[in-house]
């Protein structure tokens, strides 16, 4: 297993894996090349600076089996950045191969060496991690007075 920061040619492979974990309903709707080419522009999207993070783990046949994006938020009442896990997908497959743990490590050594003053992520309590406490197990602690809320703008 090597874990690498991401590139602009994982689009199709990222596109790929984000479709056969069947949780966002426009990865079943489109068409493989629409998909790829969403994630190619929000890759783009990614690399264009340093406030955002992309690692995958890449199996020793070359085929990514999990990846996590990391960004990098300056709140102006901390006394150092925030970064906020947005995405840690690993393939099935590859689940309970310290390949998600390995994963979060890498994002861990990045905040440190950025001077962050934590970490956060959202999990949702149906997901699989949420219920066999993934991140608990990680030594992530779960805010019982933080409410998460979205705003739809579409």
């Amino acid at each position: 297993m090597r874990f690498r920061k991401v590139t602009i040619r994982d689009a199709e492979q990222l596109a790929a894996l984000l479709k056969d974990i069947g949780w966002f309903d426009t990865f079943k709707s489109d068409a493989a090349k629409e998909s790829i080419e969403r994630v190619r522009g929000q890759l783009a999207r990614s690399l264009a600076d340093d406030s955002h993070s992309v690692h995958v783990a890449e199996a020793d046949d070359g085929k990514i089996v999990g990846y996590v994006a990391v960004h990098w938020i300056p709140y102006l009442f901390m006394s150092g950045l925030e970064g906020y896990v947005s995405e840690l997908f690993v393939r099935e497959a590859a689940r309970g191969q310290n390949v998600g743990r390995r994963l979060l490590n890498l994002v861990q050594t990045e905040a440190r060496r950025r001077g962050c003053a934590r970490l956060s992520l959202i999990n949702l309590r149906n997901r699989e991690s949420y219920q066999r406490q993934f991140y608990v197990k990680a030594g992530w602690k779960e805010r019982s007075e933080a409410a998460n809320f979205v705003y739809p703008m579409s």
